[in-house]
């Protein structure tokens, strides 16, 4: 791949005294299916994912189970890696901050900053949640039970009173306004983008970033009484991963292209103390950091006192890999909040795949197989109605491009359903199985345009259905070096004779009383 533009996504890296969600699942996939596009488009991808290993909430969590935190953080972590395996992610990379080249870049970038007067030692005495791993001002601070305060976030806090290192954050407060504005989609979506510039512009206070209370998480360097303060640990991450402390080989080929993909509750930590970090040590900030929304469970807020958290693993053996990633970024726009219903699922499932793409591809390939002997047949004159659909199939891909750039996954697969539902009624209208007796030339152009749609619509949802897309393709036998976007163009299109193998449903309907039992 040199000389390919670059590209680089990154999940958030996951606590790992929690057990895989759908949050979880979700984020991953949003960023599995961005580098599945983009390397399909030509760029040199680097895909990261990872577990948050660090902090007193882990060490508290391990301390209750009996577990050493490293055992504690072996076990759950390798849970992840598991989970991105059963999603079908491609992720290139899986960081612990538990790792050594991880230890050194964050010692590194503490004493970049050190050397550039930007820490500086003090003492801490406020308000903060072990929960969030976060500081938390006076007027942040909501009303529990029994006169008890609480996080913004509903978690508990304590008052804490101890020497700490801070970071001056108070001084990069005009700098990131002044970068928010110059480049206008480094944070998405614009909700996110317009509530951190208030938080920005309501003033910044210093940042404790050490803490000597416990002692799981990387040493302050020259200062082992101090470990460095959970999210400049766990930040830090997407920069180790591209080999950081050296910035030239990885670093200099993918951080410039970087995107963040984060839960809309840490986007203050990835959009404000991030950048600052960065461009204090310096260091370019982020290109874009994008927040996307929560699900919810049948219309009910998720949590574990409920009992209603959705295991992404059940979702997978109730309904098959693709058709879960195809419902959670088709459902709701990405940034927004969404419900996770089992009907909705179905309807997805049974009207979308099954009824309008897959009927689709197997009407046409059986009428393929059973009036053209098996072959892809020999197209005649095209007509302004085989233009129309073909011209919106080689079309397809400026579309994609843009939606995907924006995250607007959604959009990407609307614009793939237009050109479904177009392939359905270009059928009914040219009505083939009728012209098989009174023009058997002309049945075999409207059979070689449904295929030829039906190829561009396989190149097209490989990105969100990658072994339902890779079926499709082997029915029309394109080969596994004809399956980038590179041949998303007339050139490639399907030569007349090829011979076919026997079709073959991609998309069964779901059917209640299989689930049941």
């Amino acid at each position: 791949m040199t000389g390919a533009a670059t590209f680089y996504v990154t999940t958030p890296i996951y606590y790992v005294n929690d057990k895989p969600h759908i949050g979880h699942a979700y984020t991953t996939l949003a960023c599995d299916v961005i580098a599945r596009f983009k390397r399909l488009d030509g760029f040199d991808v680097k895909f990261l994912t990872g577990t948050d290993e660090h902090g007193q909430k882990v060490e508290k969590s391990a301390e209750a189970a009996g577990l050493a935190p490293l055992e504690l953080a072996n076990r759950n972590s390798a849970n992840f890696r598991e989970l991105a395996g059963i999603l079908g992610c491609s992720n290139d990379d899986f960081i612990r901050t538990t790792e050594d080249r991880h230890r050194i870049a964050c010692q590194a970038l503490w004493n970049e900053l050190v050397k550039r007067g930007e820490i500086y030692l003090g003492a801490y005495e406020g308000w903060y949640s072990v929960r969030d791993e976060a500081f938390y001002g006076e007027d942040e601070l909501i009303a529990g039970t029994g006169g008890t305060k609480l996080a913004p976030t509903g978690a508990p806090v304590e008052w804490v009173k101890e020497p700490s290192y801070f970071f001056r954050l108070s001084a990069w407060q005009d700098r990131l306004l002044k970068w928010y504005e110059e480049q206008p989609d480094c944070v998405g979506p614009a909700s996110r983008r317009n509530e951190v510039m208030s938080f920005v512009k309501g003033g910044l206070q210093d940042l404790s970033v050490s803490r000597t209370s416990f002692k799981w998480g990387i040493p302050v360097p020259g200062d082992d009484a101090h470990i460095m303060y959970v999210w400049l640990d766990a930040l830090t991450n997407y920069i180790t991963a591209v080999g950081y402390p050296d910035t030239s080989g990885g670093y200099a080929r993918y951080w410039p292209n970087v995107l963040h993909m984060v839960g809309k509750d840490i986007v203050r930590f990835h959009a404000v103390y991030w950048p600052a970090f960065l461009m204090a040590a310096g260091l370019a900030p982020p290109r874009r950091v994008f927040a996307h929304g929560w699900w919810t469970n049948e219309g009910q807020k998720i949590s574990k006192s409920v009992g209603n958290v959705i295991d992404p693993l059940t979702l997978i053996e109730t309904y098959g890999l693709d058709q879960v990633r195809y419902f959670m970024l088709r459902e709701v726009p990405f940034g927004n909040d969404g419900d996770f219903s089992h009907r909705a699922m179905v309807n997805r499932m049974n009207g979308e795949l099954a009824n309008d793409y897959g009927n689709l591809a197997q009407r046409v390939l059986s009428m393929i197989a059973k009036n053209c002997g098996g072959t892809v047949p020999s197209p005649g004159p095209i007509s302004d109605d085989d233009r129309e659909l073909l011209d919106a199939g080689y079309g397809l891909l400026g579309r994609l491009r843009e939606a995907i750039d924006r995250q607007l996954y959604h959009e990407a697969l609307e614009a793939i359903w237009v050109v479904v539902r177009a392939g359905n009624g270009y059928v009914d209208r040219q009505a083939p199985w009728g012209l098989k007796k009174t023009d058997p030339a002309r049945m075999a152009t409207v059979l070689w345009v449904l295929a030829e749609t039906i190829r561009l619509l396989a190149l097209a949802t490989q990105p969100f259905m990658p072994t339902s897309s890779g079926r499709m393709l082997d029915q029309l036998a394109v080969s596994a070096d004809r399956r980038h976007y590179g041949c998303f163009d007339s050139v490639n299109a399907l030569k007349a004779g090829t011979p076919l193998p026997a079709p073959q449903g991609v998309f069964p309907r779901f059917v209640e009383d299989a689930a049941a039992g």
